[in-house]
């Protein structure tokens, strides 16, 4: 399993293996598609307790990263 800052992880059988927010079922995706819908950090804090705003900080950092990842190997 790889932890990024302690927050996300991926496990296998877990969400198809998807990077997910603290061993939950939640994911980094459902949290981007959250925000992408609208949603508001309080609205997903709301309708998802379990949830802190550090995860959904760190899922936005993790995704700017896989990003800035997958550009440089493709520039290179």
């Amino acid at each position: 399993m790889y932890i990024y800052k302690n927050i996300v992880t991926l496990e296998p059988g877990k969400r198809s293996g998807k990077p997910c927010i603290r061993g939950m079922r939640i994911t980094v995706e459902d949290i981007l598609r959250w925000l992408a819908s609208g949603m508001s950090f309080e609205e997903i804090l709301e309708d998802f307790p379990e949830l802190t705003r550090e995860d959904i900080t760190v899922a936005l950092e993790f995704s700017a990263d896989q990003l800035k990842r997958t550009l440089y190997d493709v520039a290179a």
